[in-house]
């Protein structure tokens, strides 16, 4: 149910245009128009007379100095996290790269061994099926 506040909220965030309201409230901010066009045109008029100053205001283009000026702004920024962030790399390698090592060297070492065991099982499992497929069975052979 649409409510009066609801409605003028609508039309002051979006406009007189219903095609930009949210789809979820448009059909019924249009029933509401309908049921109470005297709270509904004035709002759809004032916000008429918004959308068209706005959309008759051009677009501020910026000059070519304040644009050089942000591209190297933003260039010398990057620069500087750039080199900040490989000293505090070098830095934190330095600092626990022997740690770092061995621990990654424990990691390898747990995963070789416990895929190597896996892997093993699941090599019996594949002999003693395919055996069981192709070969001669006990009670084949004695009766």
């Amino acid at each position: 149910m649409m409510t009066a506040e609801r409605f003028l909220a609508l039309v002051a965030a979006y406009g007189a245009d219903a095609r930009r309201w949210p789809d979820s409230e448009r059909e019924a901010a249009r029933a509401f128009a309908l049921a109470q066009p005297e709270v509904a045109q004035d709002a759809l008029a004032e916000a008429d007379a918004v959308d068209d100053l706005l959309f008759a205001s051009r677009n501020p283009q910026p000059s070519m100095a304040l644009r050089d000026r942000v591209i190297a702004s933003a260039t010398e920024a990057g620069l500087k996290a750039r080199r900040h962030g490989g000293r505090w790399m070098a830095k934190l390698a330095l600092a626990f790269g022997a740690g770092g090592v061995a621990v990654t060297a424990a990691g390898v070492m747990a995963g070789v061994l416990l895929t190597s065991h896996l892997t093993a099982d699941a090599r019996a499992d594949a002999v003693l099926y395919q055996a069981s497929l192709f070969g001669v069975d006990d009670v084949e052979v004695l009766g």
